[in-house]
């Protein structure tokens, strides 16, 4: 079995956001609101920053191990726990919440972009140590965004009446029954049941959701060293407690946040996140909900909680795991109990991270460097060989279906479908004609020119019409790009934010997850087509 990779500029897949074509460009005027560049020399100045930050490394150590009990041992997982508590060991991060069955294809994208910059920074440093780390947003409550996942078309949802973190919530017989049915889509490939065991075996009944995923994700990537981290745990958010209480005193976060917003606005980009003037959710049983504070005292929103000033102050030194950051502080958390260099994420985490410099710059945390998640687009070669029919390439199809068809059109009509001679014999015969009248009367020329660009109109509509005229003929054709367009690019969008990778790995088993490591850009940033056998 082999595989292959073409790489494309992400702008000519026009399928990112300005902002982060710019960052990718590393544009001029986005360079205020970011640290260091996406590059070694960058990753040099951050050890140097974390190195005189410290930070606390034997809580994170102790944390790990609880978190993984007697699952690290004997794997590479054990050594990278341990790795963590030396000075010379930094984390390389990407963060995504826990989506059932890991939801869309690029949650692997991200983890694997993070284990190979971290080996490929141990190359370039071999003195340091580096750990990939996947931290896992479990407390988001958003339920109707991480519930549901899509294979091949086949559609996945999981239904509960639970609320609150999504990490927290337990499995039912709803998850053995989605199993199954995935089993019976998928478990006719070649590695199609030993994904189901997988999955089996993580996604138990009984299990939280957060567990669940932290288990399935471990037995996917702990041969390369993985990490996962459940920020989800009192031992951690102890680090918080003087960064929570001036949210809840002092509300410093909204004022700094809106500030950079309304730069980033004045550059020309789009405000990613909006800043609370509390930017914290009260975590406990089922209820992820915000915090406010009203006429001098705390309440939890849309719940009967009440705190006074001491009260909620009291409740922060005793259950630090019950204060939950939103998106403004999350990567400050994040950045405080990791000794982290770089940070890996998409398109609108990157937006969002572009707001938070000054917010770091105040509570003195090192900020990361920020790198744009690797993308990537599957490719069975059955479907190559149904592009290259077409007389397109995989590349081409990141055009609009219309745009396709009209090239394919102009190149195999027997017809010349252009007025491009005829246009400019017009431009010819108008100005001859203004010549002429003008000379007569000067105020003719408007005249002459109305008529000119009626007529130019009339001919561009014309050729227009000859056009759709002659796509007519090739509705074969038609049928045939659409249906590559929609399997490459299903529901209109990239396939990576669709699509699970469940199909996928069950077709080439764990080599898929070998051959995105083989192909992945590191500092590059290069969308991948990769096609395989």
């Amino acid at each position: 079995m082999s595989f292959t990779a073409v790489r494309i500029p992400y702008r000519q897949t026009a399928a990112f956001s300005a902002i982060a074509n710019d960052y990718v460009d590393q544009a001029a005027a986005l360079r205020p609101f970011f640290g260091y560049a996406p590059t070694l020399a960058g990753a040099a100045r951050m050890m140097e920053e974390r190195a005189a930050f410290g930070g606390n490394r034997p809580l994170l150590v102790q944390a790990l191990r609880e978190q993984y009990g007697d699952l690290a041992a004997d794997s590479p997982v054990q050594t990278q726990i341990e790795a963590l508590l030396s000075p010379d060991t930094f984390t390389v991060t990407t963060a995504h919440q826990n989506n059932l069955f890991t939801g869309p294809l690029y949650f692997h994208y991200k983890i694997i972009h993070a284990i190979r910059l971290a080996d490929d920074l141990k190359r370039a440093f071999p003195d340091k140590h580096f750990v990939p780390v996947y931290y896992m947003g479990s407390e988001d409550a958003d339920f109707a965004e991480l519930n549901h996942f899509r294979v091949q078309g086949e559609n996945y949802q999981w239904l509960t009446r639970q609320k609150g973190a999504v990490g927290r919530m337990k499995l039912d017989k709803e998850i053995t029954a989605l199993i199954r049915k995935l089993e019976g889509q998928i478990g006719g490939l070649p590695s199609g049941a030993e994904l189901a065991g997988r999955f089996r075996e993580a996604y138990q009944e009984g299990r939280t959701v957060q567990e669940a995923t932290f288990r399935f994700i471990h037995g996917l990537y702990a041969r390369y060293g993985l990490l996962v981290l459940l920020p989800d745990a009192a031992l951690l958010k102890q680090q918080m407690i003087p960064v929570f209480r001036e949210e809840l005193l002092a509300q410093t976060s909204v004022a700094i946040v809106e500030e950079t917003g309304m730069a980033l606005q004045q550059a020309g980009y789009k405000v990613q996140a909006s800043a609370r003037d509390i930017n914290l959710f009260y975590l406990k049983d089922d209820i992820r909900n915000r915090i406010e504070k009203k006429d001098g005292a705390y309440r939890v929103v849309d719940t009967e909680i009440r705190f006074t000033e001491e009260e909620i102050l009291r409740e922060l030194e005793t259950f630090p795991e019950r204060f939950s950051p939103n998106v403004i502080l999350r990567g400050l958390y994040e950045e405080t109990i990791l000794p982290n260099i770089v940070f890996i994420g998409g398109g609108g985490e990157l937006a969002y991270w572009l707001q938070l410099k000054a917010l770091f710059v105040h509570h003195k945390v090192p900020f990361p460097l920020l790198l744009l998640r690797n993308s990537c687009l599957l490719l069975e070669n059955k479907w190559k060989e149904k592009i290259s029919k077409t007389g397109f390439t995989a590349e081409d199809f990141f055009l609009p279906a219309e745009k396709l068809l009209n090239r394919l059109v102009e190149k195999e009509t027997n017809h010349e479908l252009t007025l491009n001679g005829q246009l400019a014999e017009l431009e010819l015969l108008y100005a001859a004609l203004k010549k002429q009248a003008t000379a007569v009367d000067p105020t003719l020329a408007a005249n002459v020119e109305a008529l000119r660009v009626k007529a130019a109109a009339g001919l561009t509509a014309l050729e227009k019409k000859m056009l759709r005229a002659e796509k007519r003929k090739f509705t074969t054709q038609r049928r045939q790009v659409e249906a590559i367009k929609e399997h490459l690019f299903p529901g209109g969008g990239l396939q990576e934010r669709t699509e699970n990778f469940s199909y996928y790995y069950a077709r080439w088993g764990a080599m898929l997850l070998d051959e995105l490591y083989r192909h992945a850009p590191v500092f590059e940033q290069e969308f991948v087509i990769l096609t395989g056998d």
